[in-house]
């Protein structure tokens, strides 16, 4: 298994959702973070991704009740 390189242009987000599902290393660009908003644009930037997959799916969009940054190895 190839290790992922951090060249920090990227975070990585798991997202727990309100109906118990759950995604792990949601990515997030990190010029949006920070600042006095610190990590709350990863949230509107991770709706913004479910959305275009609820689009080409057909189903509605999960609602987010928790994100964390992950972790990585």
């Amino acid at each position: 298994m190839a290790k992922r390189r951090d060249d920090g242009k990227w975070a990585f987000f798991d997202v727990h959702y309100t109906d118990g599902s759950r995604t792990s290393n949601r990515k997030v660009p990190t010029d949006i973070l920070g600042g006095l908003d610190g990590d709350e644009p990863a949230r509107t930037e991770i709706e913004s991704q479910d959305q275009r997959i609820a689009d080409a799916s057909g189903k509605p969009r999960r609602v987010i009740a928790t994100l964390r940054r992950a972790v990585l190895a």
